[in-house]
């Protein structure tokens, strides 16, 4: 009886690794991890590649963004929208040619080599859920992290956030995440 025990939790124990992600996926949609914590002790590693990456909003969603701040780590550079409202954002974050704004059309000029469209998908007009909107610099900028040459803002337009960052390499890998308390968008950068 211990010997089948022993047998039965190996066999589990097994079947649980065997259910973890070894990232060797090359599918680009990412989920949203999520993980409370500040600023400082956020999670990241360096990005691995360029290519879009979507994450969907939870159904509820309706969010603004309150503040963005720009830090840079060992191996990446980091963006993050400080969120308030309700849910879990959604976001399409790519390279792009040209910046331009949805709805009017605005050219948007940007510094850097490169244009990093950042779109937060499950948006809200602040007059809709009563949260005051970022209003600092624009662009925001940080001169202690000179590879990100200024994060733009753009606005809200049909449940999407709009923002553009200037990167100041060609077209370098870069990782989507979220976290919670509070409500975070987080684009890691690789700067190396």
């Amino acid at each position: 009886m211990r010997n089948r025990m022993v047998l039965l939790v190996a066999a589990a124990a097994t079947v649980l690794v065997g259910c973890g992600d070894g990232g060797s996926s090359s599918d680009t949609t990412t989920s949203a991890p999520t993980a409370t914590g500040t600023f400082t002790d956020a999670p990241g590693t360096a990005p691995r590649d360029p290519l879009p990456k979507r994450g969907t909003p939870s159904h509820d969603a309706g969010l603004t963004v309150t503040g963005i701040r720009i830090g840079h780590h060992p191996g990446f550079d980091r963006v993050v929208y400080e969120l308030g409202g309700v849910g879990a954002p959604g976001w399409i974050v790519q390279y792009t040619e040209q910046a331009v704004q949805d709805g009017s059309g605005k050219v948007v000029d940007v510094a850097g080599r490169s244009i990093l469209e950042v779109q937060i998908t499950g948006s809200a007009y602040p007059f809709d859920n009563g949260v005051t909107p970022y209003s600092g610099p624009d662009p925001a900028t940080d001169p202690s992290v000179p590879g990100v040459a200024g994060v733009y803002r753009s606005g809200v337009f049909e449940g999407t956030t709009q923002s553009f960052i200037g990167v100041q390499a060609d077209r370098p890998a870069f990782e989507v995440s979220t976290l919670t308390d509070p409500t975070r968008l987080v684009i890691d950068i690789a700067n190396t």
